[in-house]
């Protein structure tokens, strides 16, 4: 069943992000608007419009939520084994992603206030982006 829906769930993830997907509803929606006329606007009408886009946004919510999410694992198990490959890393970063919001956020601010001299992120980006120029 998980390969049979991971094989769906990538192939209309990958369907959807396409520009022919794009211009295709575009098309509906304005065959849809220039038919108003033909049926008075009636509420039939409406409702098929309604009905059409509430069920494919319900559909999609849960396809790109699992494309998001193997997407995000499969990133994650990488910078792990990155982790894990090289010397100087701490291996103390495997699986943080595992901790709350707030324990992730206080790891990532105490690696700024490592990395450079002044507090908050725009302190170590000047700091970092010095180094990059002095580089080159």
């Amino acid at each position: 069943m998980d390969r049979i829906f991971t094989f769906i769930a990538t192939r209309i993830a990958a369907a959807a992000g396409q520009p022919i997907t794009f211009a295709l509803a575009l098309g509906i929606i304005l065959i849809w608007g220039i038919t108003g006329p033909m049926f008075g606007y009636s509420d039939t009408w409406q409702l098929i419009i309604n009905t059409g886009t509430t069920i494919i946004t319900f559909l999609m919510v849960f396809l790109i939520q699992n494309s998001q999410n193997r997407d995000a694992a499969a990133m994650q198990a990488k910078l792990d084994e990155v982790i894990r490959a090289l010397d100087s890393a701490r291996e103390q970063f495997i699986g943080i992603e595992h901790r709350t919001a707030k324990e992730v956020e206080d790891i990532r601010a105490a690696l700024e206030r490592e990395v450079g001299s002044a507090d908050g992120k725009a302190g170590t980006a000047d700091d970092s982006v010095e180094r990059i120029i002095e580089r080159s």
